[in-house]
């Protein structure tokens, strides 16, 4: 099913995929015209590549629970085996070392690590992320750490409804504790939360994502949950944890360790649908809802006043305790951008009795302007220069990092993924503009993903690697695409024009090709 037939856009723009590039970056640029301490990466997650989910001592998750319950979502698709990296991170390393990878992001799945969110340490969950991280650091890759990637253990949710209750700030500090006293020797930058806000809506509202919680009509199959007040109250225990898990680690381990903390949160850009006036102002709503709804208290304490008029009793109130403690709880703020949406006033749905987020923003998401069943997502790549211009504007220019970027194709086997290729040139390029133009504070940039892995809206239809995985080969081997091959060139200092891709793209299919042959 395509993002487009759903009725709120939710976290991945999933239909990326071949979408027509404009290029409004840099052109020509190499690796040496960003900052020094800049750091190139790629991304994944524990679900999504790690398998082994029953396998020495790794409990259940909400994502195991959810995916084996909704098996028609995923055409009976799990992440049980994944790309295996549990078993083969060894020969992840060395393909991110061949690439020229400078960090490597990934989650610690926390039911894996404490199997029922509380309680022991599992000493094999222990073991492989000690030597995960020391592999790494082996071949000179930093290690970016994600706490939580919308994969609460199945105990905790079954205990207390997770996120709903007040009791995850409590386990889930606890847990952080454990991270940064297992791992914090070697590791500098962990972020608490992976997309809050996406996750809030896929979780609470349309039960896109574990534990899949929502209420007529606005989500699928509602069987539990409330659509209206849910999402508030899950992203207010979030900040609460997060903060609480910051000064943790600001009075524990920070003179010891040196690290940064920070949030991730899915950020694309918003444009009127129309030049109409109504959706002029829909889009600046969609900016509050989206971004605001978790930077504004993490910066000044406090919920927008727009979010906080529009749903009215159903978001919790931050105490001015707990507003102290949320503002200013964070070293650097982490950006998942796909793309550049469009927005068209939809005001009617605050005279609804009963409403949802989407309903409440007074919006509706298009994918391109002025038609009201578009097919394709916008893929200019202006839209990450304007999200952070829109940050240093509205938000003191924080500290961030590009924690996800990348394009959606087709798993289908092939390697020529040019469009990836011209994708990532454009995204590049247009932050290297942000750079020199002092609109930015990027500290780094990480593409998803690394691998084809299992994907949280469409299991295995859908690609965002730079390496394939053959799914169907018992060893899952690893190839590289026409990107990698890219990256790869890049990150070692080639030169990056336009005019020169085609030919590169063509020249390193060739030889992926050969190399997947044999």
């Amino acid at each position: 099913m395509m993002l487009k037939q759903r009725s709120f856009l939710l976290v991945l723009p999933i239909s990326l995929q071949f979408m027509a590039i404009m290029v409004s970056g840099v052109d020509n640029f190499t690796r040496s015209d960003f900052p020094a301490d800049f750091v190139f990466g790629a991304s994944t997650s524990a679900y999504q590549v790690e398998g082994a989910v029953s396998g020495d001592g790794r409990a259940p998750s909400i994502w195991d629970t959810f995916v084996h319950g909704n098996a028609e979502y995923y055409n009976g698709a799990t992440g049980d085996i994944a790309c295996d990296e549990y078993h083969k991170y060894k020969e992840d390393i060395q393909h991110m070392v061949d690439t020229g990878l400078e960090a490597y992001r990934f989650s610690i799945s926390w039911s894996r690590l404490i199997p029922y969110g509380r309680g022991p340490v599992n000493p094999k969950g222990l073991e492989y992320y000690n030597n995960l991280i020391d592999e790494l650091i082996l071949y000179g890759i930093q290690p970016h750490i994600t706490l939580y990637h919308m994969d609460t253990p199945q105990a905790l949710e079954d205990e207390y409804e997770g996120w709903l209750s007040q009791n995850m700030v409590r386990d889930f500090t606890a847990y952080a504790d454990v991270c940064f006293k297992e791992f914090g020797d070697r590791v500098l930058h962990w972020t608490t939360l992976n997309e809050a806000n996406s996750f809030a809506i896929g979780a609470y509202d349309n039960a896109l994502l574990p534990p899949g919680r929502c209420s007529l009509p606005f989500g699928r199959t509602c069987t539990k949950g409330n659509s209206s007040t849910e999402p508030y109250v899950a992203a207010h225990n979030m900040l609460l944890a997060h903060s609480s898990v910051v000064k943790l680690y600001n009075r524990k381990y920070q003179a010891a360790q040196h690290g940064f903390v920070g949030l991730n949160i899915f950020a694309p850009w918003f444009l009127p649908y129309t030049k109409a006036s109504e959706d002029v102002i829909a889009a600046q709503r969609a900016l509050e809802f989206y971004i605001g709804w978790f930077l504004h208290p993490l910066v000044f304490g406090d919920y927008p006043d727009l979010i906080k008029k529009n749903a009215g009793t159903k978001i919790p109130v931050l105490t001015p305790h707990e507003s102290k403690l949320v503002k200013g709880s964070f070293d650097f703020i982490g950006l998942n951008h796909y793309a550049t949406f469009y927005v068209k006033d939809n005001s009617s749905s605050l005279k609804m009795e009963t409403r949802d987020v989407n309903g409440d923003m007074a919006a509706r998401i298009y994918f391109e302007p002025g038609d009201s069943s578009p097919d394709q997502d916008n893929g200019t790549s202006s839209g990450i220069y304007e999200v952070l211009e829109y940050l240093k504007k509205a938000y003191a220019n924080p500290p961030t990092y590009i924690h996800e970027n990348g394009q959606q194709t087709a798993r289908n086997g092939t390697l020529n993924d040019t469009e990836r290729v011209k994708y990532m040139h454009a995204y590049i390029g247009t932050l290297l503009d942000a750079l020199r133009n002092g609109v930015s504070n990027t500290k780094g940039y990480f593409l998803w993903s690394f691998l084809d892995g299992f994907e949280v809206l469409g299991g295995y239809e859908y690609a965002f690697g730079l390496f394939y995985v053959d799914l169907n080969d018992k060893q899952l081997r690893r190839y590289p695409k026409q990107s990698a091959q890219w990256y790869s060139n890049f990150l070692k200092g080639g030169s990056i024009r336009t005019n020169e891709m085609t030919q590169f793209v063509n020249e390193t299919f060739v030889s992926s090709k050969s190399h997947a042959s044999q």
